[in-house]
């Protein structure tokens, strides 16, 4: 099932998406989802942030040729830092460039979301907690990263996380391919297979420090090919079997 969060005339709602059409779901979209029976034209509705999370936990140096580029090694455990919920925005919405920044860059990636409370999930039960999957643009201010030497600030800005199109709830994450385009052009070209710490493990981890609640978010880390954005741009992410988030990029 493809949920999603969407703007209609009289609101906003999570539906599940079939074709060109969005059926609204009942209340939250956790668990089995049940219908009101009102039903919308894709065309006439605008897609959010498919969800808004509690917290977004982001992977660092989580594909070796990554870490490489940037001149870095690969972390024996996963390197994890925090995103605020505030950072995220939906598809075609702007990622503002703030002025204290001189490189602003893209980081496409495949997000886990959560769909239950849990905490201390092994790695074999990690599959039975999650919701589905969306696509992340993990958005840093490059410059910031490196001169304040903990990342919130660089990965913290608003508008610093796109998410969506939509969560996919039916979806192997195992081996896909994530592609990031600039104004059309292919800069990130990377597989799911190729990630240092796999998904359950991601997940095992992360549970152990805290627990993880519905909606919550974990980006899995971020292909080779990272660059800087500039106002007038336009970056798309692509997972294959998910689809493509767009933004826009705008000076903020």
């Amino acid at each position: 099932m493809r949920i999603a969060r969407i703007a209609h005339p009289e609101g906003v709602a999570f539906v599940a998406v079939h074709g060109e059409e969005a059926a609204e779901i009942a209340e939250h979209p956790f668990g089995s989802p049940t219908f009101t029976g009102r039903k919308w034209p894709l065309a006439d509705v605008r897609l959010l942030a498919p969800i808004l999370p509690t917290k977004i936990l982001g992977i660092g140096r989580n594909y070796a040729d990554h870490a490489k580029e940037l001149g870095n090694e690969v972390p024996e455990n996963p390197l994890m830092f925090f995103k605020p919920n505030t950072s995220v925005i939906g598809p075609n919405a702007e990622i503002k460039l703030p002025a204290v920044s001189e490189r602003v860059d893209f980081e496409g990636e495949l997000a886990v979301v959560i769909g239950q409370p849990c905490r201390e999930v092994t790695p074999a039960r990690a599959r039975d907690v999650i919701m589905g999957y969306t696509i992340a643009n993990d958005v840093t201010a490059r410059d910031l990263q490196k001169s304040d030497g903990q990342w919130t600030r660089a990965k913290g800005f608003d508008t610093f996380c796109p998410l969506g199109p939509w969560i996919e709830t039916e979806f192997d994450p195992s081996d896909v391919r994530v592609t990031t385009t600039l104004d059309g052009a292919v800069l990130q070209d990377g597989r799911t297979s190729s990630m240092v710490h796999d998904i359950p493990s991601l997940i095992a981890y992360v549970s152990s420090v805290m627990t993880l609640l519905p909606g919550d978010v974990i980006l899995t880390g971020t292909p080779a090919g990272v660059g800087p954005m500039r106002a007038g741009q336009t970056v798309s992410v692509t997972v294959d079997g998910l689809g493509t988030l767009t933004n826009p990029v705008a000076n903020r």
